[in-house]
């Protein structure tokens, strides 16, 4: 008796719809390894996330995305809602794939369905990696507050096919409109911390919109996060502090505070901007971010 095929979310649209131009050939790739699959397409934001959602809950054991890491955000909130033990496999076809670089999957689209199809095929066991939760939102690879869920919101709106480089052209864009919060109060640990900030970056994963190594200590499997933290600074502090967050060398500036976390708690006087996984968020003023440890099963 053959097994029932495995559902394939993919997102058209990911990587500025490069995916589509994929989606035949991830199919032919699982097919040769005699895995059979399910096709998927999302037509709107969130469709994965309900449609995974819905299997698993109904008991469906594997699934795989092919997106980035939007698509693999809204795979996540699905299987987490789900309270389901689902296994996620993930081929990159995004702009950023950070989540494919924190978890060593490899960043070339058919050598990742290849390598998905070998595991697939020969029942290679799943890992176990974290997932955080934010308010009542699940993520993969981290949360941005502040100055780098500012660039996110620019970097979705500029349209340029230059790969990565909208993240360092809306830095630009972003650094001209002042990169200051309101006040705000931290806690994590036996830490308070009170004042305005930059920016606060809870990491799973070590990578941010898609060239920025903003936690070079972080790993997706050793059941922590990491806080990277910076208080205010000047504009021309926040370019001189660029290249370093490129390379991850950034850890040790005078201005930049590290530590491994498994909560976190920030109330702010205002709304200000908050990404999951580089999705927009709504403006807010609580954010309470916990890790799961172990809670996701990956292909």
């Amino acid at each position: 008796m053959s097994s029932a095929p495995i559902p394939v979310f993919i997102n058209p649209v990911a990587g500025r719809g490069r995916a589509a131009k994929s989606t035949a050939r991830i199919c032919q790739i699982l097919q040769q390894e005699s895995v059979h699959c399910d096709l998927i397409e999302s037509h709107a934001p969130g469709d994965i996330e309900r449609q995974v959602f819905a299997a698993a809950k109904s008991g469906t054991r594997k699934i795989l995305v092919a997106g980035g890491d939007g698509s693999v955000h809204e795979a996540v909130n699905g299987i987490c809602r789900a309270d389901s033990n689902t296994a996620l496999g993930v081929i990159p076809v995004g702009t950023g794939n950070d989540f494919a670089k924190a978890a060593v999957i490899p960043l070339h689209w058919q050598d990742a369905a290849s390598g998905l199809a070998e595991r697939l095929k020969n029942k290679l066991p799943v890992r176990q990696v974290d997932v955080g939760k934010m308010n009542e939102r699940f993520f993969a690879n981290g949360v941005g507050i502040g100055f780098d869920a500012k660039i996110n919101r620019i970097a979705r709106d500029i349209t340029w096919p230059i790969g990565d480089m909208i993240y360092l052209v809306a830095v630009f864009r972003g650094i001209r409109d002042g990169v200051i919060t309101p006040r705000v109060r931290m806690r994590y640990g036996d830490t308070v911390r009170n004042g305005a900030i930059t920016l606060a970056n809870i990491s799973n994963g070590p990578w941010v919109g898609g060239m920025f190594h903003i936690a070079p200590m972080a790993r997706i499997d050793d059941g922590s996060l990491d806080l990277v933290f910076i208080p205010p600074v000047s504009n021309g502090r926040i370019l001189a502090l660029l290249p370093k967050l490129i390379k991850g060398t950034h850890i040790d500036a005078a201005e930049v505070s590290c530590s491994s976390i498994e909560t976190f708690e920030l109330e702010s006087e205002a709304p200000i901007p908050s990404h999951l996984d580089g999705e927009v968020q709504p403006l807010q003023t609580t954010f309470k971010v916990r890790i799961l440890k172990g809670a996701l099963h990956l292909i």
